[in-house]
């Protein structure tokens, strides 16, 4: 009995010796204190912040490209994604969201999304045993022979003139063309949108992947179809004053 009756009054003894050492009543814990949203800099935290609403949660696309697409990863270098997380793209829905382009991010969280996106989802050896176009273009455009092209490769799902059809969506679209970029496009092309079921330039045509340069032509043909005043849809004297 004796030694059950120490043992209880030194666990008694200790529980009081832990609560004269914590932290008083109604003063907030250590671990408690709200974070700074400048010291914020978990790659998932500030993914799901600033990147997800477009982007799709865990990077599996949305309004935007899937960033979790290992293809894209695969064609795509770092300083290029972080130059877009940065700066933005100009006149497209791509914003800045570094502090030095009017953004919330300081440099040392926009490398923590750009080392994120990349050491989360990279898959190595994805593309082996295939011939990669390069992410940007790197030879002159023909927009006529990328019509050619777009007739090869893209029509069967977006329609002729890229009207849209049952299996894809309209990307001659003046309101589309007028908020991607020509390097957008071109990342499309290559990169596909597997989140929609749009393969990658080597799925178009079983067994016949698209060239560098007809990759390079079908972009230039697109871009070819925009519009001055995108969504407008009547002219300006529909609108003179009687």
């Amino acid at each position: 009995m004796n030694r059950f009756r120490s043992l209880g009054t030194a666990a008694v003894l200790s529980l009081l010796l832990s609560a004269c050492s914590s932290t008083p009543p109604g003063q907030p814990q250590k671990d408690a204190e709200p974070v700074a949203p400048s010291q914020v800099m978990k790659f998932t935290t500030l993914y799901a912040q600033n990147c997800s609403g477009c982007h799709g949660a865990q990077g599996r696309g949305g309004a935007a490209i899937a960033l979790a697409d290992p293809v894209y990863l695969a064609i795509v270098d770092q300083a290029s994604v972080r130059k877009v997380i940065a700066n933005g793209v100009h006149g497209t829905t791509m914003p800045g969201f570094a502090e030095s382009a009017g953004g919330m991010l300081t440099d040392k969280q926009v490398d923590a999304i750009t080392s994120g996106i990349f050491s989360n989802w990279v898959r190595k050896g994805i593309l082996d045993g295939s011939n990669p176009p390069s992410y940007a273009a790197k030879t002159a455009a023909n927009a006529a022979n990328g019509k050619l092209a777009y007739r090869t490769y893209c029509a069967s799902c977006h329609g002729p003139e890229g009207e849209g059809g049952r299996k894809g969506s309209a990307i001659t679209n003046d309101s589309f063309l007028a908020l991607v970029s020509d390097q957008g496009l071109r990342t499309i092309v290559i990169t596909g949108r597997p989140e929609l079921g749009a393969p990658d330039w080597r799925g178009n045509v079983p067994g016949k992947p698209m060239t560098d340069q007809e990759i390079t032509d079908v972009v230039a043909w697109l871009a070819s179809r925009r519009v001055q005043n995108p969504g407008q849809p009547y002219s300006a004297s529909n609108y003179a004053q009687p």
